[in-house]
């Protein structure tokens, strides 16, 4: 069990304006902020950050969303962070998601589906790793 998570507001869900209604979900969730930082990805940065799904047909149209505007990276804690972030993002299709999640409150498409979290807690490090130095996580 690990109590960190990284977490990406995609590029939609903040040219639309919800990065702040977004992070206010999260906190009132019990997750404390230990880095977060505006990024815009190159497409060479987006694709080292999903390399994990290069062979899959997605990946191209995946790269190309993730470096079309601005996003939002933030590294979370709270006990067992990965699972309990799964849960309140809710289901990949914002359309599958339970009622009050962030993907169906601010999700718009299966690609377009506001945020990203982690999968694992190996993949926690991992990510949060990509985007950060140690000395920039609090």
């Amino acid at each position: 069990m690990s109590n960190i998570t990284l977490t990406i507001i995609k590029p939609d869900a903040v040219k639309d304006g919800h990065t702040g209604a977004i992070l206010d979900q999260i906190i009132k969730a019990g997750f404390k902020v230990k880095a977060m930082k505006l990024k815009h990805l190159s497409a060479a940065e987006a694709g080292k950050f999903y390399e994990v799904h290069k062979e899959r047909p997605f990946y191209n149209d995946l790269v190309k969303y993730m470096s079309s505007g601005p996003v939002v990276p933030a590294v979370l804690e709270k006990d067992d962070a990965v699972a309990s972030f799964r849960t309140l993002i809710g289901a990949t299709n914002p359309a599958n998601a339970d009622e009050g999640t962030i993907r169906k409150n601010f999700g718009k498409s299966l690609e377009s589906n506001a945020i990203h979290g982690s999968d694992s807690n190996e993949n926690a490090l991992i990510e949060a790793g990509f985007f950060f130095a140690g000395t920039e996580i609090y």
